[in-house]
Formats: C-alpha cells, structure tokens, sequence
C-alpha cells in the first residue's frame, strides 16, 4: 500500500486547525459556487478503461440524445466494463444484450464480417446504435429526448408514446435519474463543479479516526477494534453523513463528478491507480482536506493519517453526491 508520510514537520494539531480553516472557508462560499455548476461534454480523464475509450468516445455521437459520457453510464451500469458479464437471465457482454435482442439489433461494429455479442468492439457500438433507434421511435413524444429515450430502453417505446413522454412507473423514472446522473460521473467538467455540503461532516468523521491502527478489510466495527483500510475509512466517513459508498475503492470511484487537481475541494475523495487511464486498477482512496493534503489509512503497519495526494499513482478525484452514490449498480464492482 501507499507509504508517503507527512513531511516538513507539520503535526497533526496544525493540520486539524488547517482543516477547520478550509472547511469553513469552503462551505461559507458553497452557496455562490452552486449555481456556477457547468455542464459538461465528452469523458473525463480516466474515466472509462483505455481499452474502450476511443469505441465510447466514437459511438457516444451517434445521434443527439446520447454522448459519451451517457453511454459509459449504461456500460459501467450493465456490466461494470466486464466484457465477459453474463447474467442469469442470460444477458451477455460488456453492453448485456440478450441473445433476442442481439439477433434484431446487434451490428457488425469493427466491420470483420461477424456480429460478436462478446466482442465489445461490436456490443458497444450495437449499444449505442439501440439507443439511437429507440429514440427515434419516441421522438415525437414530449420532453426530453434523452429522458424519453431511456424510459423507451426501459418500459418500451409504446409506452413512451402512449404517455407521450417517460411514463409514471416508478422504476422506469428511476431508471432514468440513476443513468443520467451515474452520467456525471464520466463528464469531463467545463466549469465548476458544484460543492458538497456533506463534505464537512464526513472530514469531521475521518480526523475522529487519526492515530487509529489500519486493518486490511476494515470497517471500523467493534470487533475489528474500530479500525480501518483505506476505502472502509471513507465508507465509514460518508455513511456518517447519510450516503451509502461501495465497500470497493475502484466502485466509489463513480459516486459523483470528478473535479480538476485544482478544483479539489474538502471533503472530496482522492484516487490512486495502478494505470492511470483505467480506473479499474484504482487501489487506494482517501479524503481530501485542502492544502494538497489528505486523510486515510494507508497500509499495514500504519495508522490513519494525514498525507500528500500528488504523487506519481494519483488519478483523480470524485465530488460525492448522494444521489450518485444512489445511481452505482451493485454487484459489478471488484
């Protein structure tokens, strides 16, 4: 695991009253940041796996109601970028069409003479043309043509017609929400991103825990003597909150927008990846707390910690919102 100390002889009781300083600095000028909130277009960096940017990125222009941050969504929500992925309704690959559907609407993407439901350079591409198709059968139906596109891959396109818009189901209208916003977390951002105003209370939670002995698999639980790994501490930190993250830090990665290294603010989770453009091979988080700094728990031997993010594994970074936290799948992650 990660082995960076806190160097330049800055103690633990002048980081804390670092801290309190920019969270208060912070969070008193949240209310003006919010509304700055831009919206974004193409993928973030490290975003998708290399293996399949360029194949999002291409197909995700495909036609107007879909972009590639849109499709990655979908992708990441079907088979968390498993390109082996089978369900036990038989729903198969990296985009999981079903052998019926596949038959109707699968398409020769890589142009080799053969439509492979296992080959993502053909299940991503047939992906993003299904959603095209389903938006122009819905496209004389009010609203929003992404919204009504997605109710359309969920309840069915007559559907959409006969309510002339995303009908009132309720999984069908959640479906629509846990997609576009799961969305945001592959944006490429062009302005800032909005503040957390959870944020505070969750680097409140992790600065009670410094000095606490790490514990590979930890989640703090009594019999684990309250102690903790790396992505168990910022489990732990947001659940304080109200936000449910993925036990895995890899999962958590897409809980919420990803901000520039100089947009970070307190209280967003930082990442450290294996390779840089896959965020798959993302094996440490912790939590910012301003300064080029972070709270975490680092490795066996250590104990939770504060320490630099910019080193040479750093990836990223994540904003977590709770209704991204709500839009992760479960079951994909590693």
């Amino acid at each position: 695991m990660r082995k960076f100390w806190v160097g330049g002889g800055i103690g633990v009781g002048l980081m804390l009253c670092l801290v309190g300083l920019l969270v208060i600095g912070t969070y008193g000028a949240a209310a003006g940041l919010a509304g700055a909130a831009g919206r974004a277009v193409g993928l973030a960096k490290g975003a998708v796996p290399a293996a399949y940017q360029s194949l999002v990125q291409k197909w995700g222009t495909l036609c107007p109601a879909i972009n590639p941050a849109l499709l990655a969504a979908q992708l990441y929500q079907e088979s968390g970028w498993n390109a082996r992925a089978q369900s036990p309704a038989d729903a198969r690959g990296i985009a999981q069409f079903i052998p019926g559907t596949w038959a109707t609407h699968g398409i020769d993407g890589n142009g080799d003479g053969k439509k492979d439901i296992w080959d993502p350079e053909d299940a991503i591409p047939s992906a993003a043309s299904y959603d095209c198709e389903l938006a122009s059968y819905v496209k004389g139906a009010a609203g929003d043509a992404t919204a009504n596109m997605l109710a359309a891959y969920n309840a069915g396109a007559y559907r959409v017609i006969q309510y002339n818009g995303v009908p009132p189901y309720r999984e069908t209208q959640d479906y629509v929400k846990t997609i576009t916003t799961l969305a945001r977390s592959f944006e490429a951002p062009t302005g800032p991103v909005a503040p957390s105003r959870q944020a505070a209370a969750a680097i409140y939670y992790a600065q009670s825990k410094l000095g606490t002995p790490y514990l590979w698999g930890g989640n703090g639980t009594a019999d684990q003597g309250g102690r903790f790994d790396c992505s168990g501490l910022t489990k732990a930190a947001y659940e304080s909150v109200g936000i449910g993250l993925p036990r895995v830090a890899n999962d958590q990665w897409n809980a919420g927008p990803h901000p520039r290294r100089n947009e970070l603010l307190p209280g967003d989770l930082v990442f450290f990846a294996h390779d840089l453009n896959d965020p798959r091979s993302i094996h440490h988080v912790g939590i910012y707390v301003g300064g080029g700094y972070m709270i975490n728990a680092p490795y066996t031997g250590a104990v939770i910690r504060f320490d630099k993010i910019d080193t040479p594994d750093y990836i990223g970074a994540t904003r977590v919102t709770s209704d991204g936290a709500k839009a992760l799948p479960t079951g994909n992650g590693g």
